[in-house]
């Protein structure tokens, strides 16, 4: 009777730990459906906007970014300490960077530009929340350099890239 019962078992095991070695290397890795025009959309941190051969190219560290229940998740599993003392996320988002690569990318002329926040006016007690504000490349770049009242490259921005160009970059506003 016992070796009958072997004889189904190991089956059944083998299948078992054919199943979480399988499962295992998929655990942690993300594929995003990209249409026939290779749209890719990162977040990151830009570090430099240079301009290249008549083109602005930004130089950039992608980063992962989580709200919501997600940011709560990623916090707790990173931080369970910190987790654990103040419930979840702090304001309800969280950014990994686990990495300091730098990638360029070189940016469309007539790449989207949309901020929340930034120095309009040079003078610190005017600077204001302007949702989904829509400005030039140009005006962007002007305010980049600008870092005296409000540093833009500590914000993250979500950026949209097609066919190797970033087309679109959006300021992610961060309490």
């Amino acid at each position: 009777m016992l070796k009958k019962k072997s004889v189904y078992l190991f089956p059944v095991l083998v299948l078992l730990f054919l199943s979480l070695v399988t499962s295992a290397s998929t655990t942690g890795t993300r594929a995003d459906a990209k249409s026939g025009d290779k749209t890719q959309n990162l977040t990151v941190y830009i570090h430099a906007l240079q301009s290249k051969d008549g083109h602005t190219i930004l130089t950039a560290d992608e980063i992962e970014w989580y709200e919501g229940a997600a940011a709560d998740r990623i916090f707790a599993e990173r931080d369970p300490e910190g987790a654990a003392e103040i419930g979840g996320a702090p304001d309800g988002y969280y950014i990994v960077n686990d990495s300091d690569t730098l990638t360029s990318y070189p940016i469309a002329d007539n790449a989207k530009v949309t901020m929340q926040i930034y120095d309009h006016t040079g003078n610190i007690g005017d600077l204001d929340i302007h949702w989904n504000e829509s400005i030039t490349l140009q005006k962007f770049i002007q305010e980049f350099a600008k870092t005296d009242i409000f540093d833009l490259s500590q914000s993250p921005y979500h950026i949209t890239i097609q066919d190797g160009r970033v087309t679109s970059i959006v300021q992610q506003y961060t309490p």
